[in-house]
């Protein structure tokens, strides 16, 4: 006969209600069961002073060590024993072991990957600074104890208007200050560790908030099997679920053919996957983490409105469900997996061994991602970096840090506590990029477009250029991933041919893998849909122009690669703007200022002019300054460019430096008025026209690459019409 001993922290096995349906159970099974704490444990005698429940009470009587003991007590409590109980356990085999916090059981899943993407965003709050930067990503959050239970402890929290915001707890609705809120948060971090999590909500039809509890057990032949899955739906008024708060259960085939129709059997059927493969996946962690196996967790998930899984907790000690069937179910299930470890020991020892010994799934690559590109590389590394550091530690690389000798200098500064690298590959030569992947090779890499910068440097030759930025394919990782433009023409030219490994494209016109729709301008920034995971997803960007949604595209496509969810790109997309970068001024008498004085190629001139085109109200006004390094193209180059302002139905158009004047002789050939045309060599005496001639409601785009110095003019105008 298998004897079980119940190990919990109280003396008393009467305010432990479950207790009594163990040892029923036990006895139905042909088991010996009776209830011990620790302190009761003789090593000496190895005999325990337990209690055994007879005729309808609780009789203390010395028993023999057990065959296995059922962990049923609390961890932190029972941690006062803990060297008596690391005693018995190298003893007696246990059940239930602790797979540790929400916190911990969510790392472990992903620093695993492949439950990852069903992993709600999750941070730890360590002040009211950090939960307003989280809050202001996601607009909807939770705010809960990291090792909460029954629901307990929760709070909502949304914008209640501009100032204010609405913290929900329990049923309770109050509106707080950012004042009165910094204080709430600091109160409850001055009581525990808290975490901060998006509020992803599942409705019913009726519009009350529901989730799923799926309980899951090894049983009597130590095998997972689904104990019971039904929905937890929070009372009217109410966006908790949990029973201990007033929620309600109900059975799941009535309330799935209720809620989703024809789709019901395979919602049952993909929960039903989710929670064994999950709880196979945590026990193997367990066993090569801590020689331990798992044998009962509690997942609580939701689904989106596209019916995707998130899970918001895994427990591994779930309560039993509200009905008292399964709740018998629950006691069965552990009392048959009890005397099954107690017989089969000596065989799931040598399954841990052989789950220690297998091959773990190779360690995911650091990711190493380096981009070039005639236009575009800085915003795309920094829409990249703020996505990627949303969940990773990375080194990214400073602005416009991109020769080889800064490559030297990032190759020292990289080390094993990075989980990711992004730097900016610059070239103007041939053999540059070379150099760059031979002091950092990349394992990703993004070649934004194919542009006529740096083309003087190649007589002209577009191929030339194309041809240098190839040394990015050539010197990454052969089996690693490449993203490229499908809407630049240009591009087609790239050595691809000998490329072994994956190769994703992004575009707005052309059909790509990532590919951008319904692009809008707002006030300060875009928005535009992508397709993503298989949802329909509205993205925002805070800068202006439609050759940004390029650079977030590059973006997506490597982090949606890597694995971030579309609600961590969405975040990770609203990142610091890289400065002089179609920065907007806002100045008295509704004069605004795009100043975008960095670079200037021709094709970042077309995009800087859409932008002026798409934002001004009034008059436009286009400041063009000298571009450098177009060569024999230059002639051409301005040419086309002059027209294009003419056809862009630009007011006023001002050049400034060495030649400038050809773009606006281009424009006055084509038909501009050549009294809406001026160039000058001398900055003073552009400024002092600009003073002449703007008038309230203007809009005036400066752009110009930074050896100009185009941006003393935007400082000029922003200090002449400063608010």
């Amino acid at each position: 006969m298998t004897i079980i001993g119940m190990l919990h922290h109280r003396l008393d096995p009467t305010t432990v209600i479950k207790s009594y349906a163990y040892a029923a159970v036990a006895k139905a099974e042909g088991a010996q069961f009776f209830y011990f704490t620790p302190k009761s444990v003789d090593f000496n005698k190895r005999s325990i002073r337990g209690k055994v429940y007879e005729n309808g009470e609780w009789l203390e009587k010395i028993m023999p060590f057990p065959d296995v003991v059922y962990n049923a007590g609390s961890p932190e409590k029972l941690s006062v024993s803990k060297e008596i109980i690391d005693k018995l356990k190298d003893e007696i085999p246990f059940t239930t072991h602790s797979i540790g916090n929400k916190w911990n059981v969510m790392k472990r899943l992903k620093e695993a990957k492949e439950f990852d993407k069903y992993l709600i965003p999750t941070e730890i709050v360590k002040n009211a600074e950090l939960f307003h930067k989280f809050f202001s990503y996601y607009k909807k959050v939770v705010f809960k104890p990291i090792d909460g239970r029954k629901g307990k402890g929760i709070y909502f929290i949304t914008k209640a208007d501009s100032t204010n915001f609405e913290v929900r707890k329990d049923s309770e609705n109050r509106v707080y200050s950012k004042h009165q809120l910094d204080e709430l948060i600091k109160g409850q971090l001055a009581t525990g560790t808290f975490i901060m999590q998006p509020y992803i909500q599942s409705k019913t039809k009726a519009g009350q908030v529901y989730d799923f509890r799926l309980h899951v057990q090894k049983n009597g032949e130590g095998k997972w099997v689904i104990t019971t899955i039904y929905p937890r739906i929070a009372p009217a008024g109410s966006i908790i679920p949990n029973i201990n708060n007033g929620g309600f259960t109900n059975y799941l085939d009535p309330f799935l053919e209720q809620e989703f129709k024809e789709e019901a059997f395979d919602i049952r059927r993909m929960l039903e996957h989710f929670s064994l493969t999950l709880a196979q996946h945590l026990d193997e962690i367990q066993m090569v983490q801590f020689g331990e196996v798992i044998d009962e967790i509690g997942i609580d998930v939701g689904l989106d409105e596209q019916q995707k899984i998130w899970m918001y907790e895994v427990n591994w000690r779930p309560g039993c469900p509200p009905a008292f069937y399964l709740e018998l179910d629950v006691v069965i299930n552990s009392i048959r997996y009890a005397m099954y470890l107690a017989k089969n020991q000596k065989q799931m020892k040598k399954g841990i061994n052989q789950q220690k010994q297998k091959p773990q799934p190779k360690e995911q690559q650091k990711p190493i991602i380096a981009i070039t590109g005639s236009a575009g590389k800085t915003t795309s590394k920094a829409f990249l970096g703020s996505i990627l550091s949303r969940k990773w530690k990375i080194f990214e690389s400073k602005d416009y840090w991109n020769t080889t000798e800064h490559t030297k200098k990032h190759a020292e500064e990289i080390n094993a506590s990075h989980e990711a690298v992004v730097l900016e590959y610059g070239m103007a030569y041939p053999g540059i990029i070379t150099n760059h992947c031979s002091i950092i090779q990349p394992n990703i890499s993004v070649i934004t477009n194919i542009g006529l910068a740096h083309v003087g440097n190649f007589d002209g030759d577009i191929k030339g250029v194309a041809k240098a930025k190839s040394e990015l394919i050539h010197g990454m990782d052969q089996s690693g991933l490449l993203i490229l433009n499908k809407d630049d023409d240009n591009s087609r030219f790239l050595e691809t041919q000998q490329f072994k490994g994956k190769i994703i494209t992004v575009g707005i016109h052309r059909p790509a893998d990532y590919k951008a729709y319904d692009i809008q301008y707002k006030d300060v920034g875009m928005t535009f849909k992508i397709k993503l995971q298989g949802q329909e997803i509205t993205m925002y960007i805070p800068i202006l122009g439609e050759h940004h949604v390029y650079n977030a595209l590059n973006a997506i496509a490597v982090a949606d690669t890597l694995g971030f969810s579309p609600i961590d790109i969405q975040a990770g997309l609203n990142f610091k703007k890289p400065p002089r970068r179609l920065t907007i001024y806002n100045c008295r008498d509704s004069i605004t200022v795009i100043d975008d004085t960095v670079h200037s190629h021709p094709q970042g001139v077309r995009a800087a002019i859409d932008v002026l085109t798409n934002i001004a109200k009034k008059r436009k006004i286009a400041i063009i300054g000298q571009m450098r390094e177009l060569g024999d193209l230059r002639e051409e180059e301005y040419r086309k460019l002059g027209e294009y302002v003419y056809e862009q139905d630009i007011d006023l158009f001002i050049t400034y430096g060495f030649r400038t004047e050809e773009m606006g002789a281009a424009a006055k050939a084509i038909g501009m008025d050549p009294a809406k045309v001026y160039h000058f060599l001398n900055k003073d005496e552009l400024h002092a026209l600009l003073e002449k001639i703007i008038e309230p409601h203007d809009t005036i785009l400066v752009k110009g690459a930074s050896k100009t110095n185009m941006f003393e003019t935007v400082k000029f105008l922003d200090d002449t019409y400063k608010v």
